[in-house]
């Protein structure tokens, strides 16, 4: 099995309530994958409720091989999903291992 987690950060500037709506319009979507890939495990998404923590959002997911996490990170549903935020990314942060 391979957990792949990413931490999200998003821009502070600008209209602080667009941002909120795309990050809950974000995890929404990313949440509604677990009925549109088969082979998307589990996806857990939080965010953050700590204002002194430097990550906003959090994904978990889980997959049974590193070749299901590559055709993941190209269906066009997450990467529809990935669109949402493509103006308020600020950063990312990723890690990928097997247990």
């Amino acid at each position: 099995m391979v957990k792949h987690i990413v931490l999200f950060k998003f821009k502070k500037t600008g209209d602080i309530a667009s941002v909120k709506a795309a990050m809950q319009e974000f995890k929404s979507a990313l949440e509604a994958l677990k009925d549109k890939i088969p082979f998307l495990r589990f996806i857990e998404v939080g965010i953050n409720e700590n204002p002194k923590e430097d990550f906003d959002m959090c994904l978990v997911t889980e997959f049974d091989s590193m070749e299901d996490l590559a055709n993941y990170a190209v269906h066009p549903d997450h990467v529809a999903a990935t669109r949402i935020i493509k103006d308020i990314k600020e950063g990312r942060a990723c890690v990928d291992y097997t247990f």
